[in-house]
């Protein structure tokens, strides 16, 4: 089992200034290698047949609609489940998630892959992120603790990865994109990218 995972949103709090209203994580989940690799050349194909260049990363925030609903239409033939936790940050009143993204961003990757009704089992994970040597042990430390507690594995192996160079963590970003997009209302497009996916999603998870 390979899960692939990236959010859209920010973990800030300031709403009235800028910050997102919600915060969504998104996983990929794939139970079959020969499917995800499939999938990841289909993608690159796509990237080519829009003559992009071999570095160009697929970002939904900094991509057009049209290219938004090409990319998702290229991925929706393979077999893959989606699994989605949306926060609206408005609702959250705890000081620690709050005051701090390193914790913010850590509980909820944490609670998407914990309470996945039993879909994720011994998977190995790739995150998309950053960062120093220090947060990055601490972050994985974590989420091994607090996942593979007991008799219940749900963490085979755990990697953070620079999503320019994974286009199946380029996936996991459209789609938590897309997702997040539906909650925006405001907005024109906001029912165009689930209608793609939707035979995928297995849960969104309202937090609230």
């Amino acid at each position: 089992m390979q899960v692939f995972i990236d959010d859209s949103g920010d973990p800030g709090f300031k709403i009235e200034k800028g910050s997102t209203e919600y915060f969504s994580i998104s996983m990929v989940i794939f139970n079959d290698n020969l499917e995800a690799e499939k999938a990841a050349v289909a993608i690159k194909e796509l990237r080519r047949e829009l003559k992009f260049s071999d570095n160009t990363e697929f970002k939904f925030c900094k991509t057009q609609r049209s290219v938004r609903i090409k990319f998702l239409q290229t991925i929706a033939p393979f077999q893959f489940k989606i699994r989605s936790l949306v926060v609206k940050k408005s609702e959250i009143r705890s000081p620690e998630l709050r005051g701090s993204k390193e914790s913010f961003y850590g509980y909820f990757i944490k609670m998407a892959l914990k309470y996945s009704g039993g879909s994720i089992i011994d998977a190995s994970i790739k995150i998309d992120g950053s960062g120093d040597r220090t947060f990055r042990k601490r972050f994985l430390g974590y989420l091994h603790r607090e996942l593979n507690s007991g008799d219940k594995k749900i963490i085979k192996k755990c990697r953070l990865v620079d999503s320019k160079s994974n286009v199946l963590i380029q996936m996991a970003d459209m789609i938590a994109g897309g997702i997040n997009r539906s909650y925006n209302r405001s907005k024109s497009d906001a029912d165009d990218y689930l209608m793609i996916i939707k035979k995928h999603i297995e849960n969104i998870w309202d937090f609230r």
